[in-house]
């Protein structure tokens, strides 16, 4: 079997949605650049195996230290060994990040891993998880952060021209009124909503989510397809009965940092709609584990995707292979997606079908490190004042 003879981590910045119309932007990326993170495996016969890890985005130094820091533990290893090296950088990392920044580290090592290891099959990713039937998936959109009426209606009109039926857009509790403008203005794609709340301490309550949906009905417009992330990490346990009472299903998960937690959750009926993300928990493995909680449950898996392509893939194979009901397409334009894959891909009538590719289907060349190179200036900053930018009037 062939062996690692060099890790690599591998930083890109590249142009990020709309700088005027995107609320994301204007408040987290004032620099309008967003970095991806990414951990390059060669090995001695060749192959290259490339993973993603989201941690980049928002301390790319950090991933990039860490990833220094672990190389030297997988340094000559065997790909046959593949489950004791992910074994071994989680002992790494555990006492001081076994739920935090190093699982996304970790998840960038194991899906490089994987990456390799079904390139020397000579299969795609998704057959050598054991997935055994090919088939188109089903997309949502996801964007729904315009900072107004006319830049949402662009968004909203990007939607349908790629055939797909719900778009999901970024509203807290104070702004009902925005999704029920979105709910008016799209006849034909639904909507669904992140409220944003996985993080959030202390969180938006029960009550307010009910209050949120209320206004739905009071202003006589559909209820959301889904609510993502209606409370924050200190408030899931409240989450099973506020599902019985919201009438619409509860998704959420993506910020979960191991298969152990998410899948906690989900035989805790915390969820309707389960989302693990590969380039958070750990990798691909640890996504398939949520995939078996899931499926005991009877929980739907929408795989989060909110990184480059590599990250894409890593989420797109496993949702095949798992059997995921549905896949996140990501719509703020990020030209580093569609340069990391090997070939293109794209939602046809709402339908995304991956290529037969050996590994994960994705490249890095030296081109595209040059398109796309490091800036300081491109991180995502998590303190800011929500004031700092106008509200938009969403009652027109």
């Amino acid at each position: 079997m062939p062996k690692i003879v060099s890790v690599r981590p591998v930083l890109l910045s590249a142009p990020y949605a709309d700088l005027k119309g995107n609320m994301e932007v204007l408040l987290h990326l004032p620099s309008g650049l967003r970095t991806t993170g990414l951990v390059e495996i060669t090995f001695d016969n060749g192959i290259v195996g490339l993973g993603e890890g989201y941690l980049a985005v928002f301390a790319p130094e950090v991933f990039r230290s860490i990833v220094t820091l672990l190389a030297p533990i997988v340094a000559g290893r065997d790909l046959s060994d593949l489950a004791a090296i992910v074994r071994d950088i989680e002992i790494a990392t555990g006492y001081w990040s076994f739920q935090g920044a190093a699982r996304h580290v970790v998840s960038a090592f194991e899906i490089a891993l994987q990456d390799a290891r079904a390139q020397g099959l000579g299969l795609p990713l998704w057959r050598a998880l054991g997935g055994e039937t090919a088939r188109p998936l089903p997309a949502y959109a996801s964007g729904g952060d315009s900072i107004s009426p006319a830049f949402m209606e662009q968004e909203i009109a990007d939607v349908e021209r790629l055939g797909i039926g719900t778009l999901k857009i970024r509203a807290r509790r104070h702004q009902a009124d925005k999704a029920v403008w979105c709910a008016r203005a799209s006849s034909k794609v639904a909507i669904a909503v992140d409220m944003t709340q996985n993080l959030a301490i202390p969180s938006q309550s029960a009550e307010d989510v009910l209050a949120f949906l209320a206004a739905h009905d009071a202003a006589g417009v559909k209820r959301p397809a889904f609510l993502e992330e209606v409370q924050g990490p200190l408030a899931t346990s409240a989450l099973p009965e506020l599902r019985k009472t919201a009438g619409v299903p509860i998704a959420g998960g993506e910020i979960v940092t191991t298969p152990e937690e998410l899948s906690a959750r989900v035989q805790a009926g915390c969820y309707d709609i389960v989302q693990p993300d590969a380039t958070v928990i750990g990798g691909v493995g640890p996504v398939m584990e949520v995939f078996e909680a899931a499926k005991a449950t009877g929980t739907d898996v929408y795989v989060h995707c909110w990184g480059a392509g590599v990250g894409m893939l890593a989420n797109y194979h496993a949702a095949l292979a798992g059997g995921g009901q549905m896949i996140e397409w990501p719509m703020p334009a990020y030209g580093l997606r569609e340069a990391l894959f090997a070939t293109q891909l794209r939602p046809e009538s709402g339908m995304v079908t991956l290529p037969e590719t050996p590994g994960l289907g994705a490249r890095l060349t030296p081109e595209i490190e040059r398109a796309f190179a490091f800036r300081e200036e491109a991180v995502y900053r998590c303190l800011v004042d929500p004031s700092s930018v106008p509200s938009a009037d969403w009652h027109s």
